[in-house]
Formats: structure tokens, sequence, C-alpha cells
């Protein structure tokens, strides 16, 4: 669906319709993360004459959230399928996944549609610009920002997404309240979409709320969880320094701690462990399941999409020397190499979550290890690189998984190499793989690049090797192409021109 579609569609029906449809099936009273988080938008959005009091734009941000939640596949497929951690279970994986892991990508690819992303983005536009003229006297101004302040969490979540998978995409910050005229956005240079959410949560990271329940905590936006993203941003572009600033930030709260190597599984199952930072929130028995577990693990294997590859087999082995990957390989890989974290209850590759609870697993997006794994990276590749601080965080992992500690590195590279592979232990499954990846072969303008395409390329068939190698030579084929329906919908938009057939 085009975006222009979507934002036309959501506004165009809501001249005679309002949202109180949302508002009766929730109630005006949300106080749990289950109630908060169940809302589910209708086919539009609010009007601005429409909003009168705070426990609608409560819905409408709720709203935001479970869209949000619905990417959850889409997050997956984005940050994985493209690396080297999974492989296909043949004609049963989808057309359109095998096409995106054998980089033959069309225009046309499933996998090529963003319309959710900016549905999401569009409903955080509403409420970051009609929140403050709402006229309600219990609707204080430091509860309108904290609405606000989520919002723009939210939206920048999407546009870094956004950027990392199709780099120049459209940049829309206003939301669209008539469907009179057409709306055609040009593409926007994901450089400077970064710059602007950089500052969006610049501005917010000391504004962000408290909230009642270790749900809330851990599933809407707080100070760790902008920190968090404000970190990966810096990181995705090479502001070493602000990078471990915006980690120390989250380190200095005192809110997140490594849970030890026998709670390392708690991450998963139950979930909104002190570790994890920010997650989506699933409840299967509440309708809410995820959109991944059928597809991740079955005890009929033959029905599931992908298995762990031979590199996930190999780094996640507990016959090798290295005995702790007993936790993180048990955690990590069932015995016949499905994904166990989304799956079990315990991480013995066998004690499975009850069924109906498995499809209620977290997808989390930032938790600590993640963010230690990050500073040691920003501290060995800095122009004055720090190897004594990176060793200490990559360390610190090491050692939580009760793996024998490294030694003192003597270069970046090979800190580089260590931190990725050990990134790709720790974070295997996790949406993660394809973007530590694209990240390296970025690095020092494309130094790398070889190296990404030999890890790229070890999982196919030898007869595709020479064939995706060379589809990966060109940069711009690292990211997707804008789809089909939109080029031709949006005559401002600028084929990214790896996919440009003109």
């Amino acid at each position: 669906m085009s975006i222009i579609t979507v934002m036309k569609r959501q506004f165009s029906q809501y001249t005679t319709f309002k949202y109180a449809i949302l508002l009766m099936i929730f109630g005006l009273s949300l106080t749990s993360c289950e109630d908060f988080l169940d809302q589910k938008p209708t086919d539009g959005l609010v009007l601005d004459e429409y909003w009168k009091n705070k426990e609608e734009v409560l819905s409408t941000l709720g709203g935001a959230y479970q869209l949000f939640s619905e990417l959850d596949y889409r997050l997956f497929i984005q940050g994985e399928i493209r690396g080297d951690m999974l492989k296909p279970n043949g004609t049963v994986t989808g057309v359109s996944e095998r096409a995106v892991m054998s980089a033959n990508i069309e225009t046309n690819q499933w996998f090529a549609r963003w319309d959710n992303f900016y549905e999401t983005i569009n409903i955080c536009n509403h409420v970051i610009e009609l929140t403050p003229d709402v006229q309600d006297p219990t609707f204080t101004d430091y509860l309108k920002q904290q609405y606000v302040s989520e919002a723009t969490f939210l939206r920048s979540l999407c546009y870094f997404y956004l950027v990392r998978v199709w780099k120049d995409v459209p940049f829309v910050t206003e939301p669209t309240k008539t469907d009179v005229g057409e709306f055609f956005p040009g593409v926007t240079s994901g450089d400077a979409i970064l710059d602007s959410i950089k500052a969006d949560l610049i501005e917010i990271r000391n504004r962000m709320p408290d909230y009642p329940t270790i749900e809330q905590t851990k599933s809407r936006a707080t100070a760790g969880a902008v920190n968090a993203l404000l970190a990966d941003i810096s990181l995705w572009n090479f502001e070493y320094n602000d990078c471990i600033t915006y980690v120390e930030a989250v380190e200095n709260s005192g809110l997140y701690f490594l849970l030890p190597a026998t709670e390392w599984f708690h991450n998963f199952n139950p979930g909104f462990s002190l570790e994890n930072i920010f997650e989506i929130y699933f409840e299967q028995s509440k309708g809410q399941g995820n959109n991944f577990a059928n597809r991740t693990y079955s005890t009929t294997p033959a029905g599931i999409y992908y298995f762990g590859s031979d590199y996930a087999q190999e780094i996640l082995s507990v016959e090798t020397t290295e005995a702790g990957e007993l936790i993180r390989g048990n955690g990590s890989l069932s015995t016949n190499h499905q994904i166990w974290k989304y799956a079990g209850a315990i991480p013995d590759k066998n004690s499975l979550r009850p069924g109906n609870q498995s499809a209620s697993a977290n997808f989390i997006i930032y938790r600590l290890a993640d963010l230690y794994l990050m500073k040691a990276e920003a501290y060995s590749q800095n122009e004055s690189p720090d190897f004594v601080k990176a060793l200490e965080y990559l360390n610190a992992i090491r050692e939580r998984a009760n793996m024998p500690l490294y030694a003192q590195f003597t270069s970046a590279r090979e800190f580089e190499d260590a931190i990725l592979l050990e990134r790709a232990k720790e974070l295997a499954f996790e949406g993660k793989r394809w973007f530590d990846l694209l990240r390296m072969g970025r690095r020092n303008n494309y130094a790398r690049k070889a190296d990404l395409i030999e890890i790229l390329i070890q999982n196919v068939p030898s007869t595709q090797k020479l064939v995706l190698k060379s589809r990966l030579s060109d940069p711009n084929g690292w990211y997707m192409p804008i789809h089909i329906n939109e080029i031709e919908r949006n005559k401002n938009l600028t084929q990214n021109p790896y996919y440009d057939e003109n």
C-alpha cells in the first residue's frame, strides 16, 4: 500500500467517523501495561477537533505502540535474514523471504513495503502536533510532555529502521489532516534524517517519565530507551564519543543490570528482566501474540521457515572447548537447530513454553548486553582508541556467559572481529546481525567491503556465490528498493540507483 494511500485513508473517513469505538473498547482509565498495549486503532486517525481530553490522547498513543508491535516480524526479517545466522527451510520458507536471503530482490518485493512504518509514524505525528492544544483542565503540561516524548521516541525508532533498511526515505514530521490535494513527499537523505531524530531525542532524553509497573517500564519509552536509541544511532554514524556518552547515561541510571549466567534466559522468558531496556510486549492469552513464533520454531520442524545457519551452529555449539556456550548455545538454538529464544521455557533445548504462551515471547529492541558491546566497539574504533576500556566491556559479556576472557588485542580490526563474534553469540536472532555487518562494511569508507561480502556468501551454494558476490559489490544493493507501488504513485520519489531500471 502506498504511503500516500495510507495517509489519505487515515483521514478521509474521519469527517463522519470518530475514534469512539476504540475508547469504548479500552475504556478511559488505562493504568496497566496490558490495557495500554492492547489498544488497536481502527482504519483511521482522530481529527484535531475531536480530541477533548487526555484519555483520548492516551488511546491514540496506545494505538501507535500497538501498530509498532505489529512490525515485530518485519523487524526480525530486516535485521536477520540478509545476514549469516539463518538458512531457509527449502521451499517451505516464504518466496519473499527466500528472495531477500539470496539478495534476489525486486522492486515488487513484499519486504520492500514500508507502509506499516509510516502508519505508526503518522499516529505519532498526530500525538506530537495536537497534544499541546488539547483543552482538558486535568491534562497537565507535564503529562502532555510525557505523551509527546513517547511519540517522539517511537517515531524516531521507526525512522532509524527505515534509514538502515532503505537509506533515503520520505521524512514526514507533520500529520496529514485532510485529503484535499495530493501529498507526494520526496526522499530525504538518511544522514539528514538521523541528524534530525537525534536532535529530537536529545531534547526529550531528560524529560522521560517513570511508570508504575515493570511491564510499562520495559515496554513504553523511558530515559533508558531514549539513550539506548541515541547510542545506537551514534554508533551507526560512527560518532563514537557520543555513543559512549549515551551508554554511560544508561549505566549511571542504576536501573539496568546484566543478569547472572544462570538467569540469562530470563531476558526472553518471562521477559521484563532487569537487563532489558525496551521490548515489544506480547500476551497471547489477550489475543496479542507475536508474529514470528510459528515461523521460528515448531514441534514439526518441516513447517518452520528458518534454521540456524552452519555458522550459527558452529559459534553456538556446546561441543567446543569453550564450554560456556552451554548457556547461550542451549538458549539460542534447539537440538534440531531451530530458534529457541522465543519458544523455550528454559535454556535446555527441550522445555517449551506452554501452548497457550507459545506466541507470548517479547521481542527485545534493547538490553544492557547490547549496549556494553556497543560501548566496546566505540572505544575500540575511536580515532583515539581506548583498548583497555574496550576489552573491559567486551569481557564483561564474556564473563557473564562463563566464557574465557580475551587477552588484550592490539588493533581496531582485531577488536572489531571479536566484538562482531560476541554480538553474534549474545544477540543471536534478536534482529541485530544484518545491521552489525552493514556497520562493519560501511566503516572507514567501505574499507572492509570485501570482508562483508565474503561473510554473506558463505551460506549460499557454490553455484550461487559468484552471482551473490556481484550483487553485493555495489553498496547501494545493501539497502532495499523503494516498492514499485510507491514509485508509480509518487513521481517525486527517487529510486535507489541499484534498482533503477530507467
